[in-house]
């Protein structure tokens, strides 16, 4: 069985080779290994939208595999959900992990606040090979540090304590994010309906 991620980011893929490793058949691709592939700009307005066209432009061209396109964020409740759908670009187009998480801590200073409640969701499309949609969804719960920590992981890793933890993603590594991650939820949803 063959997967493609509509991704170019190397850390998500690495999360998905590790949360399919169980799936003794599967290959995985992604994006980043047809060189002539495009993607087309993330225009939506929810995580869904933005998953589904990622995953109509791989399927476009790769229609006799199963595509996976997802979009993930972080939604803060205190920011009125920012930075949402522009997680990736928050600082700008061509921001780096860090950049994103300065603004970030930056914008929740700019106006102290009680409130630091937040979450990762994931939305996920998947297409199959005989064209069928499938939508997934997973979230994460839990509260925005008042400064980064931690090694792990990638994105808001190093500011982002889950609910029930006192540290962040980032200090408490791989094995607990595989494990209850907003990716991981919707990862799971995904292998339970191949197994139908």
């Amino acid at each position: 069985m063959e997967l493609w991620i509509a991704t170019g980011n190397k850390g998500k893929l690495s999360e998905y080779k590790l949360l399919l490793r169980e799936l003794a058949d599967l290959k995985i691709f992604s994006q980043s290994d047809i060189a002539s592939f495009t993607p087309r700009p993330e225009d939506g307005k929810t995580f869904e939208d933005n998953a589904r066209i990622k995953a109509k432009t791989l399927h476009a061209v790769k229609n006799n595999a199963y595509v996976l396109g997802e979009d993930s964020g972080l939604v803060v409740e205190g920011l009125n959900g920012l930075p949402g759908i522009h997680s990736a670009r928050y600082a700008g187009p061509k921001a780096s992990d860090s950049e994103n998480v300065s603004k970030l801590l930056k914008m929740m200073t700019l106006k102290p606040m009680q409130n630091r409640n937040a979450k990762f969701v994931a939305s996920v499309v998947v297409y199959t090979p005989t064209g069928e949609e499938w939508i997934f969804t997973g979230e994460m719960k839990g509260t925005i540090a008042s400064k980064p920590a931690g090694l792990h992981g990638f994105g808001y890793d190093p500011v982002f304590i889950p609910e029930g933890q006192t540290q962040t993603l980032a200090e408490l590594g791989a094995g607990y994010k595989n494990q209850h991650s907003h990716r991981t939820q919707a990862t799971k949803q995904f292998l339970a309906k191949l197994q139908v």
